[in-house]
């Protein structure tokens, strides 16, 4: 038998999204965990939103994040990380002149699309 014979293959653009404020790529699912590459391009944000269901903790790999939850604002850096919990209404802005590239993990009972409340910008 040949090595990696048996190897699934696999098409990133079936783990990846590109909303108009940068771009989500899966990279890895459990049962009660999800793993994203979440790039925010310069000047964006994602929108203003909340989970019943899942907390967040965002770590930055590169750019700067600016990231408000809890009536708060805090700025992380490169190999700085913030925890989101669950009902915590929070957004992620770029501030910067780079992409902002974070990596996400989401734990939680139920991680599906239908647990995203979003608000209006204010």
């Amino acid at each position: 038998m040949g090595i990696m014979s048996t190897q699934k293959d696999s098409h990133p653009s079936e783990f990846t999204r590109t909303p108009p404020w940068g771009r989500v790529t899966m990279l890895e699912e459990g049962p009660r965990y999800r793993i994203n590459r979440i790039e925010v391009n310069p000047g964006q944000h994602i929108s203003t939103q909340m989970h019943y269901h899942r907390s967040e903790h965002w770590i930055v790999v590169s750019g700067t994040a600016r990231v408000i939850f809890d009536g708060e604002e805090h700025l992380l850096k490169q190999k700085e990380s913030t925890y989101v919990p669950m009902n915590t209404r929070h957004r992620v802005e770029n501030p910067g002149v780079i992409p902002l590239v974070m990596i996400e993990v989401q734990n939680g009972e139920y991680l599906g699309d239908d647990d995203i409340i979003r608000f209006t910008e204010e």
